[in-house]
């Protein structure tokens, strides 16, 4: 009874129509439609199917005329998608963990009573919601702009940069030992700071991947800022956990909002060479922080780790 309320609710009207009547209204072919269905994460459904709503036509049309109108390059209609895709059913997943778990604490198991708050929590916060997120992503756009447009038309997909691996030390054993809900307050801290930390000092965070963030800085000082920074975690922070760092600077491959290469790979590996509350960087950024005043560069012994036979490496620490 509340998934029918709110999913009414959200979707604007009733599920109406099949595959085949809904890309027929658009003008497109059924399997064209199956694939951005697909694409955007949903799971998959017959041809007659009645799941389709007045708002799943209009998407598909509205994404249609920029397919048609060449806005979109065709070899990229599928990865667009994708991507958008990903990133709603992540923040989708978390927002409605948080509303069932208010819903839940608010009005036990009494069926009428959560309908009712599902109803009225869909009623006033979707709108609002649905705003802090429009303005968040043309911010985002914003700064994106500024960052990439003054880049050539080659340097769009590639671009030299550091790129580094924060991971906490210990994590399994922490799983294995600690709470559920410890945990999930653990990984909220983690991820809540870790962010602050890479955006105060000019980087951004790639992803989050449970236990370890990736990011990247467009100058060896940024990424040198933020390895450090994380490395006192578990000294000034008593509340986070201890971390490890790796960082590389090298050229990557940029792609829905990715990065891959090989500095990508090596500081991943000096990450797991790392020990608690220690940042190691690789030659070239090592060489692009040489004479820095502010930093202190100890080189190691080189290591054998998977891909790399002789993995050269420098210690990072703040200046005394």
């Amino acid at each position: 009874m509340i998934a029918e309320q709110v999913e009414e609710a959200l979707l604007g009207g009733p599920r109406r129509y099949n595959r085949r009547e809904t890309a027929a209204m658009v003008g497109v072919a059924p399997e064209w439609s199956r694939q951005i269905w697909l694409a955007l994460g949903f799971a998959d459904v017959g041809d007659e199917a009645r799941v389709f709503t007045e708002q799943d036509v209009a998407a598909l049309r509205a994404f249609q005329g920029l397919v048609e109108a060449e806005k979109i390059r065709p070899d990229e209609e599928l990865p667009h998608v994708r991507a958008i895709g990903q990133a709603m059913s992540r923040l989708a997943d978390w927002q409605v963990r948080e509303i069932m778990t208010r819903i839940g604490e608010a009005a036990g198991e009494d069926e009428v009573a959560r309908a009712a708050l599902a109803t009225d929590m869909t009623s006033e916060l979707l709108p609002v919601v649905e705003q802090l997120q429009t303005y968040s992503w043309r911010r985002h756009l914003v700064a994106a702009l500024a960052r990439i447009m003054p880049s050539t038309a080659g340097q769009l997909s590639t671009a030299t940069v550091s790129v580094g691996f924060a991971d906490i030390v210990g994590y399994t054993s922490t799983v294995r030992h600690t709470d559920i809900n410890e945990l999930a307050r653990l990984l909220e801290s983690f991820e809540e700071n870790a962010a602050e930390t890479v955006v105060s000092n000019h980087g951004r965070v790639v992803k989050s991947l449970g236990d370890e963030v990736l990011f990247v800085a467009d100058t060896a000082q940024d990424a040198a800022e933020i390895g450090v920074r994380f490395s006192e975690w578990g000294r000034d922070h008593r509340d986070l956990p201890q971390l490890r760092v790796g960082m590389a600077l090298g050229k990557v491959l940029t792609r829905l909002g990715d990065v891959y290469g090989p500095a990508v790979n090596v500081a991943s590996r000096l990450t797991s060479l790392a020990r608690p509350g220690t940042v190691l960087v690789d030659r070239d950024l090592a060489e692009a922080l040489n004479g820095q005043r502010a930093y202190r560069l100890q080189a190691r012994r080189p290591a054998t780790v998977r891909g790399y036979h002789h993995l050269r490496s420098w210690s990072l620490r703040p200046a005394p």
